[in-house]
């Protein structure tokens, strides 16, 4: 054994993409706040919870979300919080309450809440794609036989 060899690290062992395991979670929302539940969520979808968590790979778990209508905001955010989008034209600056969006599209609240917490890369696109949200309580994904997990705090 040579002095190179040995001061040299050991070689490290990626996640081969086709040895990822990909399992499925079920997350009841109802009674939880929406930032404690989606940086679990988000924990889930970038795979932070698995010994073989490598960052610059897709390496989460599918999680599914189940009524996203019953999602709380602490203090005043329900008047107070405004989402904003831009429709691309002069002036087309569109701006929607909390409680609004909660009454149109309320599996939206989690998704931009997770959004936002995702690492902002390549990547992001990606792991949001293994996020289904539903308002109710019912969800079409029987088939993958997913796990009831206990999130966030309540």
């Amino acid at each position: 054994m040579g002095l190179l060899e040995f001061f040299s690290p050991p070689d490290t062992s990626l996640l081969q993409f086709y040895n990822a395991t990909r399992r499925w979670f079920v997350v009841d929302a109802t009674g939880k706040a929406v930032g404690r539940i989606a940086t679990d969520i988000t924990k889930l979808l970038m795979g932070k919870h698995k010994p073989s968590y490598d960052p610059s790979r897709v390496s989460g778990d599918n999680v599914i979300v189940v009524n996203a209508e019953k999602v709380l905001f602490t203090g005043k955010k329900w008047d107070q919080k405004i989402y904003y989008k831009h429709t691309g034209h002069p002036g087309g600056l569109k701006e929607t309450k909390a409680k609004d969006l909660l009454e149109k599209k309320p599996e939206e609240i989690l998704k931009k809440a997770v959004k936002g917490m995702l690492p902002k890369n390549r990547l992001q696109d990606d792991r949001l794609s293994l996020l289904r949200v539903y308002a109710g309580s019912e969800h079409k994904h029987e088939a993958q036989q997913p796990e009831s997990i206990h999130l966030g705090r309540s």
